[in-house]
């Protein structure tokens, strides 16, 4: 299945109970057009993109990514070189949404093929006008693919 503009799924990738509560409740709020979805680790999110394991039933890509850094068992940097790699998943945006400020590593990222990168708020007004821009730029405004 593809994307569609009119029901986009955000997929977010973080290993933390807690951010994926507020994330959801931040979407909820935002009043952003799709779904948003969550995957705990970089192994999951690969295993969601290539539809296996638990993912194996029928549903469709994401429009975006919003991946964590910091996660087991595969890390962020390490998904989204995967990503870009491949030819299939290499249009969907990524949108590396971590605690690390580091311009070398900003830069790093944006080399590997992050579309964005947002620095996590640290109060939920600031979270929610993030999902905010969120929805409004990749999944109200932008073609996904």
């Amino acid at each position: 299945m593809s994307n569609t503009k009119d029901n986009p799924i955000l997929l977010v990738a973080d290993d933390d109970a807690d951010d994926r509560f507020l994330l959801r409740s931040a979407f909820e709020e935002s009043g952003i057009k799709g779904r948003i979805l969550f995957v705990e680790d970089g192994l999951d999110l690969l295993a969601f993109l290539a539809k296996t394991g638990r993912h194996s039933g029928q549903h469709q890509l994401p429009g975006v990514i919003l991946l964590d850094l910091n996660m087991p068992k595969k890390d962020g940097k390490s998904v989204l070189a995967e990503i870009k790699a491949d030819s299939v998943f290499q249009p969907i945006p990524v949108v590396v949404f971590s605690t690390s400020k580091s311009p070398d590593e900003i830069r790093e990222l944006y080399r590997l093929g992050a579309n964005s990168f947002i620095v996590k708020p640290s109060s939920f007004e600031q979270l929610l006008e993030v999902m905010r821009r969120i929805g409004l730029y990749w999944m109200d405004t932008v073609v996904l693919p």
